[in-house]
């Protein structure tokens, strides 16, 4: 990361250095007394090679003239302050720009943008928004425009104001908003989970609908559909959105037994429960799906046969739930004399199992034991699963 944050700068002066040697020679010869780029170009080269970087682009800074040529190495100086976190010269850049009466309309609407992106890299949200909307109203070029409204949308996300990302996401021609699709889906969910917390049944239904249709493949759209569903005891809507959760995501099938269960156990139906189990054995392996197949197993023949179930799968998808769950049938049902032993190996698993994430992010690696829609570290949407194998499903 040091050598990156020293090339980006060479990189820069060697772009200055391009448009000040262009500017030269467009003009009449002059006295090389101090050369053609300039005196403050040499300091910053001199500075850039005695690795004194922030003093280097000070001097690069001084050596540009602004003019329609130079914008873009301003603009490029000021990125490179904002991701080296010093956002506070990446304003001071940006807002001498705008305050110079000669800039032109494009130039303006670009430095507005960027100005934009500091005030949000440093939270002022009330800042980026109204120099956003400003943005918008000056009517700005097709992808000036998409580029704010992309942002305030994801502003409002932030700000978790989903009816105004949402209102500000459909300013967007629909070609344009194919990036964040996926997001305004979870926009919906979200409306969606606080009207089923204040039992506004159907208008939770109509935003978790609204989501699904932006976003069929949305398993958390399933799930909500199902907890609506359950909260009104319609048992048979709400299999069939959990059942749905396959074709979305096999991964997430785990997520869905718990429920599947209660639902075909009020519909006293507990024949396609576990086809539909078998069915999952194959085509959704998981621990749940091992596990709750064994208590079928066991209420139909026995906890004999639940163990033995248990045994056999656990040698093709060996789980810490599933040795947890077999240690406890033989405390349960096994010998007097290995009780004591089982119950101190299965104090043992149990800690190591509550112990470990049941989920990961795909995107950064962050875990947790509960299942969250938006990771908190990156930021991202549905990249969290759950975790697959010995220490998961």
């Amino acid at each position: 990361m040091q050598n990156i944050w020293l090339i980006v700068p060479l990189v820069i002066a060697i772009f200055i250095g391009w448009l000040l040697g262009r500017k030269s020679f467009s003009q009449e010869m002059k006295p090389a007394s101090e050369g053609v780029l300039g005196r403050d170009y040499f300091i910053g080269l001199d500075h850039l090679l005695n690795e004194k970087t922030d003093a280097a682009i000070e001097s690069f800074i001084r050596a540009l003239e602004v003019n329609s040529e130079t914008i873009p190495a301003h603009l490029a100086l000021a990125k490179l302050f904002r991701r080296k976190g010093d956002v506070e010269r990446a304003i001071n850049i940006h807002q001498n720009l705008l305050a110079r009466p000669d800039l032109s309309r494009q130039d303006s609407l670009r430095v507005q943008m960027a100005l934009a992106l500091d005030y949000d890299a440093v939270g002022l949200l009330d800042r980026t928004e109204s120099l956003l909307k400003d943005i918008v109203k000056q009517n700005p070029p097709r992808e000036t425009r998409r580029k704010a409204l992309t942002v305030l949308t994801k502003l409002y996300e932030k700000e978790q104001e989903w009816h105004d990302a949402l209102k500000t996401a459909q300013k967007l021609n629909p070609d344009e908003t194919l990036d964040i699709r996926h997001e305004c889906a979870h926009y919906y969910c979200e409306l969606a989970e606080k009207s089923l917390k204040e039992q506004q049944y159907k208008e939770a239904a109509d935003f978790t609908k609204q989501g699904l249709q932006l976003d069929p493949l949305s398993v958390r759209g399933s799930l909500l559909q199902s907890r609506i569903a359950i909260e009104q005891q319609q048992w048979k809507t709400a299999i069939r959105a959990l059942r749905n959760v396959e074709k979305q995501n096999v991964k997430f099938v785990s997520e869905t037994i718990k429920d599947l269960e209660r639902c075909y156990s009020a519909l006293q139906n507990r024949t396609e429960y576990e086809a539909y189990l078998l069915h999952c054995l194959s085509s959704a392996p998981s621990a749940t799906v091992i596990l709750a197949l064994a208590e079928v197993i066991k209420d139909d023949r026995g906890v004999y046969a639940a163990g033995s179930f248990i045994t056999d799968e656990l040698k093709h998808r060996p789980s810490i739930k599933g040795f947890n769950r077999l240690i406890a049938m033989h405390i349960e049902h096994g010998s007097e004399n290995a009780r004591d032993s089982l119950k101190v190996l299965r104090s043992l698993i149990g800690t190591l199992e509550t112990s470990k994430p049941r989920y990961l992010c795909q995107q950064c690696g962050f875990s947790g034991r509960a299942l969250v829609w938006q990771c908190p570290s990156c930021k991202s949407w549905s990249t969290t699963k759950p975790i697959q194998g010995l220490e998961g499903e």
